[in-house]
Parts: structure tokens; sequence; C-alpha cells
């Protein structure tokens, strides 16, 4: 649905279940694949996948036994600009990252979507909490921006 010129924003619901975050992934490919970069479709869709899988294994639901799944897109001159936002039924205590050995089997997401966004978050409302994470072009990343030195 578009929200005005240069702006695109999308809403899903995903069950709160392990196969939310595939339809999600899925989901967010298909309506952006030809409107971002494809390396940083792969990076959205890499934090997407963290921020449903830990909304899944983390949080309760929302009512109706979902999770709210929402995506801006903003064309500047700079390139696109993209927020993500994953809505649960709240933890209690929130996201937090956390420090992890080598061999640990989990506790790197947060620092993938520290690594890969520009800037990562959490709002909470009386319904649950929204972790956010945004993207936005890098000025190196512009093949036709020279930067004298």
């Amino acid at each position: 649905m578009g929200t005005g010129s240069g702006e695109r924003a999308w809403c899903v619901v995903v069950p709160h279940h392990a196969t939310g975050a595939r339809l999600a992934r899925h989901r967010l490919a298909d309506e952006l694949t030809g409107l971002v970069p494809s390396a940083l479709l792969a990076d959205l869709v890499a934090v997407l996948a963290e921020l449903v899988g830990n909304a899944v294994r983390h949080a309760r639901p929302l009512p109706g036994g979902v999770v709210r799944v929402a995506w801006r897109l903003r064309e500047t001159v700079d390139g696109p600009r993209v927020q993500l936002r994953v809505t649960d039924g709240d933890a209690g205590e929130g996201p937090r990252m956390r420090a992890a050995t080598t061999d640990a089997a989990d506790g790197r997401g947060l620092h993938i979507v520290a690594g890969l966004a520009t800037r990562w978050g959490v709002d909470r409302d009386g319904l649950g909490q929204s972790v956010w994470a945004e993207f936005e072009p890098s000025p190196v990343s512009r093949p036709d921006l020279v930067i004298a030195g």
C-alpha cells in the first residue's frame, strides 16, 4: 500500500510460530525485490528473520496468536531507506544483546541485527513491544559519489 510520493509501507501478520519467520521473509523478499539493491534485500531478510524468530521464541503473541510485521520503504536521493518493525505481545524484560561463546547455539541474533542495521531499538505501548531496525544508504555505497581526500 502506498503512503505518498516516494514512500511505501506494508503490514502483515504471521503466526506466532517458527513458520512465521519463514512467511515474513518470503513476503518481504517478494515485495521488495527490484525496489532495493540485492545486497540490502539480503540484509533486510536476515534481520527480519532474527526479529520474528526472537518474537516467537521469547515473547507472547498478540491477540489471535500472531506477530505483526511491518516495513516502510522511502526513496531518497541517496538511495532507499527501510525500517523493519516486528510487534509482539511483549516478554516483560525485552530484547538485549548477550555475550555468546564460539560454541554457543544461540545468543548472536541481536549482534547480527546491530551489525547489519544502521540502528535498532524497542518501543513499548499498551499492546506489546515493537522491535525495529532502520537501514540507511551509506555514502560509500553510491557509485556516483566521489569523496575527495
